[in-house]
């Protein structure tokens, strides 16, 4: 429409704010607005400095969905996003990683005591508004890639769950409160 009328300069902005938008879409989960593998396996081949990757995963989340049903854990998975990216680093950011996996990328000092907030809030949040009876946790692996991280999650899993693990001077430090 504006080309039409010569109106060049707007056709062009308006160009391109379509296409920002399109990208930034291609970028985002349809369902929780966390950011998808794409742009998460982009950042972290382009990430200079010293993050931690934290992977996260909703524990024993088939039981949600079979007990409460699709729309239910939809509405959880959107919950869950909110409360990861919740007080994160300005610097930071949360990834959808898998069905109900997710990648939290943030500064390396400190990264344990804001993933474990994220894990407690996730855990106190009152669920059963949304559903009477439901109860939610995630349990967290902490590394510097990937593939420990996810090694680190499932010894928060074999450890209880609703646990953060990560290694504290080669040592496999698990964090959980009680509270």
């Amino acid at each position: 429409m504006f080309a039409s009328q010569g109106e060049w300069r707007r056709a062009y902005e308006h160009l391109r704010a379509a296409l920002d938008s399109a990208r930034e879409e291609n970028l985002r989960d349809a369902l929780t607005g966390a950011y998808n593998r794409r742009y998460l396996d982009q950042r972290l081949r382009t990430t200079s400095g010293e993050v931690a990757i934290a992977l996260v995963d909703l524990d024993l989340f088939k039981r949600v969905n079979d007990t409460f049903g699709h729309l239910t854990g939809d509405r959880v998975l959107q919950q869950v996003v909110s409360l990861l990216q919740r007080d994160l680093p300005h610097d930071a950011f949360c990834a959808r990683y898998g069905g109900e996996e997710f990648a939290l990328v943030l500064p390396r000092p400190g990264a344990e005591a804001v993933v474990d907030a994220a894990r407690a809030r996730v855990a106190r949040h009152p669920w059963a508004r949304l559903s009477t009876g439901l109860s939610v946790t995630v349990s967290i692996g902490v590394a510097r890639d990937l593939s420990a991280a996810d090694e680190l999650l499932y010894v928060a899993k074999r450890a209880g769950r609703n646990r953060v693990a990560c290694r504290v001077q080669g040592e496999i430090r698990l964090i959980h409160d009680t509270a």
